[in-house]
C-alpha cells in the first residue's frame, strides 16, 4: 500500500502530503503564533510539559487529511497517544502509519519564537518510507523518501561533513527529560573536540544536521514522533544514526539510549565514543 502510493504518480502524492501539511499549519499553527490566550496552554504532565489548542487542533486537520489521502491508514499523533496510550500500538500493525508532531517545539511556540515546526512521517512494520518538515515561521519545507534522497524548499539536501580537526557541535537531551543514568552518559560529550549544547526543537535539530549546519544530536528519549521524520531525513541526505549499542534506532522502541544522529559516520562514531565514555566512567 505505502509502496503504491510512493511509487504510483510519487511526486504527486508527495505534493498532495505537503499541502495537507502546510494547510494545517496555515489554519490552525500561525494564527495562534504569539497570540495564545493562557486557557489555550495546558500542562500535561508538568511545566515543561506543555499541549496547545494549536498542537490538538493541527493534529485533528491533520489526522483528517492524511487518513484520506492514503485509505487503510492509521494515525499515531502526540496529542492522539496522550489520551489514549494504546493508539501507539498501531506502529506495531500491518496498517500504513502516518507519524505526526503538529508542534514539535511547544515550549519555543509558546515562548513567541520561530523554533518550531510539524512533522509528519508514513511507515509500516517499523520501517520509516517518508517524511515531511515543516518550519512555518522559517518557510523551511523539507521531504524525505527512503531511498530516493532529501529535498530542502525544492533543492537537493545533503549533510556534507566537518572540516577535518573541526570541534563538533553537538545538540543534546534537554535535562529535563533526561534520567540521572542518562545525563552522565552525556556528560562523555563535554570532551576535547566536542561542543555540546541542550537541544530546540527535535525536529529543527534533524534539518541542520542534514543540512549541515550541526554536526549531530544525542538524544534519550524515543517518542516516535519527535525521531521518526528526522532520521529518514538525515539518512538521505547521506547522514548517519545509531544506538549506544551501534545498532540502528528503531521507531517502535526499545532503544539502547542515548543515540545519535550525524552528519557522516566518523562524527556518529566519534558521538558514540564521547558517551560511550560517559557511561563506563560512570559504572566505575
Amino acid at each position: 500500500m505505502i509502496e503504491d502510493f510512493l511509487a504510483a504518480d510519487r511526486a504527486r502524492n508527495l505534493r498532495l502530503v505537503e499541502e495537507a501539511v502546510r494547510a494545517a499549519a496555515a489554519a490552525e499553527i500561525m494564527p495562534r503564533h504569539r497570540q495564545l490566550a493562557a486557557h489555550e496552554i495546558i500542562e500535561k504532565s508538568g511545566p515543561h510539559d506543555l499541549v496547545t489548542a494549536a498542537d490538538r487542533l493541527a493534529e485533528e486537520h491533520l489526522t483528517d487529511a492524511l487518513t484520506r489521502l492514503l485509505p487503510g491508514s492509521v494515525v499515531v499523533g502526540e496529542e492522539a497517544v496522550h489520551a489514549d496510550p494504546s493508539v501507539y500500538d498501531a506502529l506495531g500493525g500491518d496498517a500504513p502509519v502516518w507519524i505526526v508532531d503538529p508542534v514539535d517545539g511547544t515550549r519555543q511556540f509558546v515562548r513567541g519564537e520561530p523554533g518550531f515546526c510539524t512533522l509528519v512521517a508514513l511507515a509500516r512494520h517499523g520501517e520509516v518510507y517518508a517524511s515531511w518538515t515543516y518550519a512555518p515561521a522559517f518557510g523551511r519545507f523539507a521531504v524525505a523518501v527512503r531511498g530516493h534522497g532529501a529535498m530542502l524548499d525544492g533543492e537537493p539536501l545533503r549533510s556534507g561533513s566537518p572540516a577535518p580537526g573541526a570541534v563538533l557541535e553537538v545538540a543534546s537531551s534537554h535535562p529535563d527529560f533526561t534520567t540521572e543514568a542518562q545525563k552522565r552518559s552525556l556528560l562523555g560529550l563535554r570532551t576535547e573536540g566536542i561542543a555540546p549544547r541542550p537541544c530546540g526543537s527535535a525536529g529543527l535539530e534533524y534539518l541542520a544536521v542534514a543540512s549541515g549546519e550541526l554536526d549531530a544530536v544525542a538524544f534519550t528519549w524515543e517518542y516516535a514522533w519527535d525521531h521518526a521524520a528526522g532520521l529518514l531525513l538525515v539518512t538521505e541526505a547521506g547522514g548517519v544514526q545509531q544506538t549506544l549499542s551501534g545498532t540502528p534506532f528503531r521507531i517502535a522502541g526499545g532503544n539502547d539510549l542515548p543515540f545519535t544522529a550525524a552528519r557522516d559516520a566518523t562524527v556518529a562514531g566519534r558521538v558514540l565514543g564521547a558517551l560511550r565514555a560517559g557511561r563506563e566512567g560512570a559504572a566505575g
